[in-house]
């Protein structure tokens, strides 16, 4: 399994390089950079259904997201609204996006090479691991910041989060924003 860490691009190429000791450095660097693009711009899967990043889809999935936003809603609809000087940061309501790999956004970096397409593939069958912010990946990062209370017709009552869970051969794993904390010994 190939680790691939959406923030840092140029350890994929390192992990590729390794995994792949006979691969010319440019093919390396074309294949590291398929697995970037492909966790980057992956297709979310919701209801059975895969959409992929474009306008038409996004379109699409927002749609099919609000009825459970709407779900949201309506769980938290009984709570009276507080007053804005006492309100406090209330804690954000996740709702998960399974993501696959997107070959087609994986195999636009690697043109005509069917060499190189054919192993990308393969790559992604045995399995990718994901190291990624919350920046790096377009579905979750775009869906975070539509306007979910206009869509819904009303006021949420709590923000909502999505977290990213890739499923089939890929994995992933969300990068706090300072790495791992230190803890102290007592």
């Amino acid at each position: 399994m190939i680790t691939c860490n959406l923030t840092k691009p140029e350890s994929t190429f390192d992990n590729v390089r390794k995994a792949y000791p006979n691969l010319k450095p440019t093919d390396v660097a074309l294949i590291a950079t398929a697995l970037v693009e492909a966790g980057r711009f992956a297709n979310a899967v919701y209801d059975g259904e895969e959409f992929e990043w474009d306008q038409a889809d996004h379109d699409n999935i927002t749609k099919a997201l609000s009825r459970e936003v709407d779900q949201v809603q309506e769980a938290f609809e009984g709570e009276k609204p507080k007053k804005a000087a006492k309100v406090v940061e209330e804690e954000a309501v996740t709702l998960s996006l399974h993501l696959k790999p997107s070959i087609k956004a994986g195999e636009a970096v690697l043109g005509n090479r069917e060499d190189l397409k054919t192993l990308f593939a393969d790559i992604v069958v045995d399995g990718v691991e994901y190291l990624y912010s919350q920046t790096d990946i377009g579905w979750q990062w775009t869906l975070e910041r539509v306007n979910w209370a206009t869509l819904s017709q009303g006021e949420l009552r709590r923000r909502i989060k999505f977290k990213a869970e890739f499923e089939g051969g890929a994995s992933g794993f969300e990068l706090g924003p300072g790495g791992k904390k230190k803890v102290s010994k007592k």
